[in-house]
């Protein structure tokens, strides 16, 4: 067995059935080319003798009575496929709306908690859509947060596809050797005889937090980096009020790599990540203006960074620290919003290394965590604080090779986070091949215009690869 850390215990504490914390993606593949379509059944069969590559398909949370410790995963001894998978066919035309229709209803039920946390529905009667010129099935698929980050959420995508038309390897599905759940008082005799190391944790954290702090402020003083935003002091906009329903909103922009590219190369040291922050803050300025609602102070972007090292790849559970940025959004000149953002993102690097975010929430104690997840859920639903931050800006980066599923490639793909109480808002940023997706997950009584902001995120593109292209 393994027990969620901190983080991943607050993912679970800080769900409701308004804020359900699962993150997924919708997969497009093109079935042109085969003799013979995909169907539900050839999926299912496809699916079940996969399920022993990545151990979030077969693994679900217990959790400790009265939340006196973190959750533990285990093998589910009652695991079901089919209580996982779902089926559906689009009415003609079957064109994009459609499907996101679709996958908006899907991504807002909470996951069942008796089970392993996550859904799988495939879709049939999908296209033609752009780029296939014939018919297409998708694939949506929601896991909780507590199970995955970014990159370990690629296990599940990767245990589904590969990376040429015909399968690499042939897997022969075996009898998993899984033992009973374990007992409330067998959690709670285990618990109890982690006190000990869960006192030694508030020690740690303490420490690391003093270390922390007077390593960030010799960087001040050393290097004259501006401090990074605090928590808290992010200014309030339309995205940071409560959530009054679990409907959600998901909308997509895909954008060319290579301009990306040719605006990265403009500002010396720039990365591709700066650029796509420097395209969303364009966007949330616009859409903020349209509004009347952009605040003098710049929105702050909560920027996650992946921490997970390759000994922990296959580990379930979150291996991330996060930055906090200032978009920069007061500034209306593109090109100086561009050189803003980059400066910020280079500051908010090195304090990242002294503060250490994902150490922190590793030593955080469970009851902490349950602590933190409980109030944090009632204080943004009551509005009795400030936004910790404006929105989540998470950057996945996906293969430069094609993938496929039962020789079907996949040809289009967007991914979605969870939004809660006072974050209403969140930019999922994936890539694959040559292309870049942003979305934007949200719901209506926050962004009831979401179309009012892809577009914004096509115009901020444009005028920066314009202005780039000249100079």
């Amino acid at each position: 067995m393994q027990q969620l850390s901190g983080l991943d215990a607050v993912w679970l504490y800080l769900e409701s059935d308004q804020t359900p914390m699962h993150v997924g993606g919708v997969y497009l593949f093109d079935t042109s080319n085969r003799r013979h379509p995909i169907d539900f059944q050839v999926f299912r069969e496809h699916l079940a003798g996969r399920l022993d590559v990545a151990r979030i398909l077969r693994q679900r949370p217990v959790e400790v009575p009265l939340n006196l410790g973190a959750p533990y995963w285990i093998d589910d001894p009652d695991f079901f496929l089919d209580a996982h998978l779902s089926r559906h066919t689009l009415a003609r035309p079957g064109d994009w709306p459609a499907l996101m229709n679709l996958a908006e209803d899907f991504f807002s039920r909470p996951l069942e908690r008796d089970r392993p946390l996550w859904e799988m529905c495939f879709v049939e009667g999908v296209g033609p859509i752009e780029p296939a010129r014939n018919r297409c099935v998708a694939l949506l698929v929601k896991v909780h947060h507590t199970a995955v980050d970014g990159l370990s959420g690629e296990e599940v995508i990767w245990a589904l596809l590969d990376p040429t038309p015909t399968p690499a390897w042939q897997h022969v599905t075996r009898p998993w050797l899984v033992e009973a759940a374990p007992s409330a008082a067998w959690l709670l005799l285990r618990t109890a005889a982690g006190l000990p190391g869960e006192s030694l944790k508030m020690v740690r954290l303490a420490a690391q937090v003093a270390t922390g702090t007077v390593g960030a402020a010799m960087e001040k003083i050393l290097h004259h980096t501006a401090l990074p935003p605090l928590p808290l002091t992010a200014p309030a906009t339309c995205f940071n009020r409560p959530l009054t329903g679990q409907k959600r909103t998901l909308r997509s922009v895909t954008l060319p790599l290579q301009p990306l590219q040719t605006i990265r190369q403009w500002l010396p040291g720039a990365t591709i990540n700066d650029v796509v922050l420097a395209i969303c803050a364009g966007a949330l300025r616009q859409y903020l203006l349209a509004h009347n609602d952009l605040p003098e102070q710049p929105l702050v972007a909560a920027v996650p960074i992946a921490a997970r090292s390759r000994e922990h790849w296959r580990t379930l559970g979150n291996q991330v620290s996060v930055m906090l940025v200032p978009l920069a959004t007061a500034e209306s000149e593109p090109l100086q919003r561009f050189r803003q953002i980059h400066s910020r993102v280079q500051d908010a690097k090195r304090y990242s290394r002294h503060l250490q975010l994902q150490l922190l929430t590793e030593m955080m104690p469970a009851a902490l965590s349950y602590f933190l997840g409980g109030l944090s859920r009632r204080l943004y639903q009551s509005q009795q604080v400030g936004p910790l931050f404006n929105l989540f800006i998470t950057h996945v980066p996906g293969p430069r090779q094609p993938l496929y599923l039962r020789g079907a490639p996949l040809i289009r793909h967007l991914g979605m986070a969870p939004i809660f109480h006072g974050l209403g808002l969140i930019l999922v940023v994936t890539s694959y091949l040559e292309t870049l997706t942003i979305s934007l997950t949200s719901c209506p009584d926050i962004m009831p215009d979401p179309e009012v902001f892809t577009a914004a995120l096509e115009e901020s593109f444009a005028e920066l690869a314009k202005l780039t292209a000249t100079r």
